[in-house]
């Protein structure tokens, strides 16, 4: 008996949100990772750790708010608790890897792919085996094409997030990249759940084993909600994360200094060499140069 399957029970209010939530997930862990690259210090892996479970929590809180608005009308849906929280666990450590990746051994295009597609696959992983805890009475089929196209998807999203993480510096160019990214991710959602059939075994009237979707709102909203707020907070009062280098530490203010005045030092930024020094010296003809 074929299934009859409806995305959106709720209209609008499950897509909306869902996406909101990857949002914020996402800007978070896009600040965080650019906080680590910023300056290299001994927080440079909890700033990546902070960035991938910020970025991991949005991804599969998103997932599973949009799955609140996925029914069949013929079987009541019930989901696995274990395999729905397994389902956060690999979301979390496939795009901490990535991120790791990229953060430690830089931004070239090799590891942008390399971290890209660890973290697309799972994004991807994520989704189907969130899709695996689901319990009814009934199987689900997958449309091979469409299921290739949402990984393709996922990859892909991945893989700008990354490069907006290590390129896009800007409090608002990163803003930008996040509503991007929560776009991406919840195409990739919708795409995936369009390749769903479902069959049930004769008239199923009754609900599977495992806890009922209203159930799983509370850990799923108020656990990850609270967790994205606490980054939210680190992320608000680190001011070089919201405003950006303080103006001491742009090269631009060194060459305004007051004449006579020796021009103050910064810390070298992200991709100078360890021995950059900003001392100006007198040359020829009474012109500065600098050491680089």
């Amino acid at each position: 008996m074929q299934g009859t399957v409806d995305g959106f029970s709720y209209g609008l209010v499950t897509p909306v949100a869902a996406y909101l939530m990857a949002c914020l997930g996402g800007a978070l862990g896009l600040r965080c990772t650019t906080r680590s690259l910023r300056h290299r210090d001994t927080f440079k892996a909890g700033w990546l750790a902070l960035g991938a479970t910020s970025i991991g929590t949005g991804i599969w809180t998103m997932h599973f708010i949009a799955m609140m608005g996925f029914s069949v009308r013929q079987a009541p849906i019930s989901y696995d608790r274990p395999l729905t929280f397994a389902s956060l666990g690999v979301a979390v450590v496939m795009v901490g890897i990535g991120i790791f990746i990229v953060g430690y051994r830089g931004a070239t295009p090799l590891t942008l792919v390399t971290g890209g597609t660890i973290t697309g696959l799972g994004i991807a992983t994520m989704h189907y085996l969130g899709m695996a805890g689901m319990r009814f009475q009934g199987d689900i089929e997958y449309d091979t094409l469409t299921v290739a196209l949402s990984v393709v998807i996922a990859v892909v999203a991945a893989t700008s997030a990354l490069w907006a993480a290590v390129s896009v510096h800007g409090f608002l160019a990163s803003l930008g990249a996040s509503l991007v990214m929560g776009l991406a991710v919840s195409g990739m959602h919708y795409t995936a759940m369009a390749a769903v059939n479902v069959h049930l075994h004769g008239t199923a009237d009754a609900a599977g084993s495992g806890d009922s979707a209203t159930s799983l709102i509370l850990p799923m909203l108020v656990g990850p909600a609270v967790f994205l707020l606490l980054a939210a907070v680190v992320v608000m009062f680190d001011p070089l994360l919201v405003m950006g280098d303080p103006d001491w530490q742009r090269p631009a203010a060194q060459s305004a200094h007051r004449p006579g005045v020796p021009a103050p030092r910064r810390a070298p930024a992200y991709g100078e060499p360890a021995n950059w020094s900003a001392r100006p010296r007198s040359g020829r003809g009474g012109h500065r140069s600098q050491d680089w």
